[in-house]
This record gives structure tokens, C-alpha cells and sequence, in this order.
């Protein structure tokens, strides 16, 4: 397919929320696309849009994210921006992706996936398993509180809102003695000093998509399809197909704990999932093997199957929307 590629008077505008990982995520889309078609950087613009996740008086106040909205937080400004032909491509942390995009977008290339797992962040303490009786732990991950209470329910956990470099300054200035990031996110920002040690994902089950580049077009834009197509990872798309299945059918939100992941073996693929009470008394867990043809099949099943298994009341804890 020809197509007409950008040029430093018609650029491509890759969309991105103002953080600094979110814009070392545009770079590397970016770089990415400018090796695939031999292009300079000045082909490409990278436009910041604010996001209502990343509000600082939202962030500041440290509320839940389930009290301020969903999802969409972190993506409903630069979809519109896509929407009204203000940028023509937007670049996501795919954890942060809901389920289903709005008419008329896709997310149909991610990148080659990083490191899935869980960092604890301490300068004391080795393990959560190490961390004294009471101490205080900051996160604002439903996920991770869940399944921190769920080991250590003597923990104290704090709400720990922000960005990466934001709960750093928090843990330097006391808040708690430990807290929880991506490696993914340390990683891209080639955050070295920072007192971190990966958790086994058989120790913390990682969140649904975790580790994943998402990119976002217009479903018409063809384009952008074929610059992205270029750069597209089928393996992380076949992970996260399963993952993002096994999280749409559980009608998981920011209300709701639940963490996944789908690792492949040729063409075989195993997703292991869980699903807990937001105070940590209750996790339910399993994994699925199975063609990797069929990983969107395999996350809808196994999802139905731990839906099956959680008892009365299980999800008592959801706010069901009023008529």
C-alpha cells in the first residue's frame, strides 16, 4: 500500500498525557516509527494533553481513583483530541486502557511488551514479608492493596496517588516506608538509583495489560494503520488479547481488584488470573492453557470460572449506577 508518509511541514502528532514516562512512551513510539520508515524526528510532533487523571489538585488531595471517575481518566481528553482531528495517533499505557474505545477508535498496535512485574520500593526492607508489624505501606492500586492485605493484614495502607515521580517525593518525605511501582515504568525512565526489587508475579499477580504500549487511531485513518502496522508486536497483542478479554468479562474497573497475565510458549498460551476483595480477606485464583489462537476464548472462560467460584456478596463492595 502507498502511502503518503509525514514530513517536517506535515508531521504526524502523537498524543500523550504530560508525565514524564507517558512522554518517554510517545519518544519511543516515535523512534520506533522513524526507524520503520526512515524518517527524521522532525517528521513527527508529540503534543501533551492534560488528562483529568492528571489533575494536580485531584492528585494532591490523594482521593481514590474510584471516587473521581474510571479509566477514562487517563484517557478521555486525548481521545476526543483524536476524535476532533487534533492529533492523529495517541500513545497509552494500556493498563489504563478501558475495555471498549469510543466509536470510531482502535487500539490495534502495541509495542513489544517490558518487564510485567511489580517493583517494591523501600530503602529498609527487602520483602513486604520483611516490613514490621503495622508499618505503613503507600499505594493507590485497588489491586496492589488487595493483594497486599491479603498477605500482611496487619499493614497499614495509605492512599498514594500521582505520578512515578510524584509517590517517589511521598516515600522520601515520610508517608510510608514502602510503596509499589511498575519495573516497566522504571525501566523506560532508566531509574537505576531508585531502591527497588521486582516481585515474583507467582508473589503479586501484575495489573491486566501491565508493561504494554497501547497506540490509539481513528478506525478510518489508514495511514496511521499502515505506519503502525510496522511496529506492531503480535506476541504482546496476543498476551494482552487474552488479559483484556479475561478483564472485560469480569467488568473490571477501578472498583474492582483484578490482575492477569497471559505468557506465551510457541503457540501455546497460559493465563493466570485473580480476582479479590478490596480488604484483602477473599482471593480467588486460577490459570488456563490453551491454543494461543484462541486467547481472547481463553481470558472470557477464565473469567467465567472464577465468577463461578466467588461466593455471596462478593462484590457487594460495587457501587451499582442508579436508574
Amino acid at each position: 500500500m502507498n502511502i503518503q508518509l509525514p514530513t517536517p511541514d506535515s508531521p504526524l502528532r502523537i498524543g500523550t498525557r504530560g508525565s514524564p514516562l507517558a512522554v518517554a512512551q510517545a519518544h519511543e513510539t516515535r523512534d520506533r516509527l522513524a526507524a520503520a520508515h526512515d524518517l527524521t524526528h522532525n517528521c513527527f510532533e508529540i503534543v501533551v494533553i492534560k488528562t483529568t487523571g492528571d489533575d494536580r489538585s485531584l492528585i494532591d488531595a490523594d482521593r481514590p481513583l474510584k471516587e473521581i471517575g474510571n479509566k477514562g481518566l487517563f484517557t478521555k481528553e486525548i481521545e476526543e483530541a483524536m476524535l476532533d482531528s487534533r492529533i492523529d495517533i495517541a500513545v497509552h499505557s494500556s493498563k489504563d486502557l478501558p475495555t471498549v474505545q469510543p466509536d470510531g477508535l482502535i487500539v490495534d498496535c502495541f509495542l513489544p511488551r517490558e518487564d510485567v512485574r511489580d517493583a517494591f520500593i523501600c530503602e529498609d526492607y527487602d520483602t513486604i514479608h520483611d516490613l514490621p508489624q503495622g508499618a505503613v505501606v503507600g499505594t493507590s492500586s485497588l489491586r496492589r492493596r488487595a493483594q497486599l492485605l491479603h498477605r500482611r493484614p496487619d499493614l497499614q495502607v495509605v492512599e498514594f496517588r500521582g505520578n512515578l515521580q510524584t509517590r517517589l517525593k511521598k516515600l522520601n518525605d515520610g508517608v510510608a516506608c514502602a510503596t509499589f511501582l511498575a519495573m516497566a515504568g522504571l525501566n523506560r525512565l532508566r531509574m537505576d538509583s531508585v531502591p527497588k526489587r521486582a516481585i515474583s508475579p507467582d508473589d503479586m499477580l501484575p495489573a491486566v495489560a501491565q508493561g504494554a504500549i497501547g497506540i490509539e487511531r481513528r478506525v478510518s485513518d489508514e495511514r496511521a494503520k499502515a505506519m503502525l502496522d510496522a511496529i506492531h508486536d503480535a506476541d504482546t497483542a496476543t498476551r494482552l488479547d487474552a488479559e483484556r478479554s479475561f478483564l472485560a468479562e469480569l467488568d473490571g474497573s477501578c472498583e474492582t481488584p483484578i490482575a492477569a497475565l497471559a505468557e506465551l510458549d510457541g503457540d501455546t498460551i497460559t493465563l493466570r488470573g485473580e480476582v479479590l476483595r478490596p480488604d484483602g480477606t477473599e482471593a480467588i485464583a486460577d490459570s488456563l492453557t490453551g491454543p494461543a489462537e484462541d486467547a481472547a476464548t481463553i481470558g472470557r472462560t477464565l473469567a467465567k470460572s472464577l465468577l463461578d467460584r466467588t461466593g455471596p456478596g462478593f462484590f457487594d463492595w460495587i457501587e451499582k449506577p442508579t436508574a
